[in-house]
């Protein structure tokens, strides 16, 4: 069956693992691991098996050269592009802000504004990220994308037991109060927001955080099989799969593995410590299946799924090239 391809929500592929990905296609298929039970499966990405990939990035620079190789080879995507403008401290790793500018437009440019979603997320509040440093922020970031993105998607940063205690080493390492608002503090703030992308052409929306909507404010599908429809004419039917609680999301698969971005974002729920992730993308091999892994773990894994599909009577033809 076809599926939405996420890649990823878990790592930046687009800026780190290029390669690896493009292996994957030429293979035909790719390994992941459910981070929650550890679960190991196969997936095909034979164009036929993909109905679009979902590129997630804070930096597509790298991967610009790959997508016109990964188009004539017949696959769609789009892209869920990050850029926050928060500063170095919060993402001590990122190329720069004005690298990931000049590649949105690139990207705006080959394809068309409505391929991209401009996410400006997470929104963190602290004494050196306050209200007045996410308008002038903001404004300005919305002033140099008019006319490249139609859409900006926000949300307030989740303190997720990992990213908690994350946030905790940083205010003590660092001297940074980090600020949970109250609701009054983002519905103003977020009220502002929609009005200064509004004035430069862009809709809002809120991802995860429904209390937010308005007239104003839309609710977000990152992963939204009616916009995969509206820029391909896929046909296909969709439904929601929210990934945590008001989630708007339409069902994917993400390919992605945690402890593997090394842009040292200090707000990731998808890392418990950019150290690790660091180390595993230094190491990392291009040629295994499974992303982050050894070759012989990768290996190893395969025909433990193909054991296991056997057992249980399935027959695929995935595995007459694995």
């Amino acid at each position: 069956m076809p599926r939405i391809i996420s890649v990823s929500r878990r790592t930046d592929i687009p800026a780190f693992y290029g390669d690896w990905f493009m292996n994957r296609l030429k293979e035909g298929f790719a390994g992941y691991v459910n981070p929650f039970g550890g679960q190991k499966y196969i997936l095909s990405l034979k164009p036929e098996d993909v109905i679009c990939f979902v590129f997630w990035s804070k930096n597509f620079k790298p991967f610009l050269e790959k997508l016109g190789i990964i188009e004539d080879s017949g696959y769609k995507f789009y892209f869920n592009y990050t850029i926050t403008g928060l500063p170095d401290l919060f993402e001590c790793n990122l190329a720069g802000k004005e690298i990931a500018i000049e590649a949105l437009k690139e990207l705006g440019s080959l394809y068309s504004p409505n391929h991209i979603n401009w996410r400006y997320d997470p929104i963190i509040i602290s004494d050196s990220t306050d209200y007045d440093f996410h308008i002038k922020n903001f404004e300005a970031l919305a002033s140099e994308l008019e006319g490249h993105v139609e859409r900006c998607i926000i949300s307030y940063v989740m303190l997720y037991g990992k990213v908690k205690r994350n946030f905790d080493r940083f205010q003590r390492g660092n001297g940074v109060k980090i600020i949970d608002p109250d609701i009054n503090f983002r519905l103003k703030l977020t009220s502002e927001l929609a009005d200064i992308a509004e004035k430069h052409g862009i809709k809002l929306l809120s991802c995860c955080g429904d209390y937010l909507l308005s007239r104003k404010v839309g609710k977000a599908h990152c992963i939204e099989g009616a916009l995969i429809e509206e820029l391909f004419s896929a046909g296909f039917q969709h439904y929601e799969k929210p990934t945590r609680r008001e989630c708007g999301c339409t069902y994917s698969v993400d390919i992605g593995a945690y402890d593997t971005c090394p842009h040292g974002c200090i707000y990731c729920y998808a890392n418990m410590n950019k150290d690790i992730a660091e180390a595993r993308f230094r190491g990392h091999d291009k040629n295994p299946a499974f992303l982050g892994y050894t070759k012989a773990e990768s290996d190893e894994w395969i025909e433990e799924v193909k054991k296991r599909e056997k057992s249980a009577g399935f027959s695929s033809t995935l595995f007459d090239f694995v």
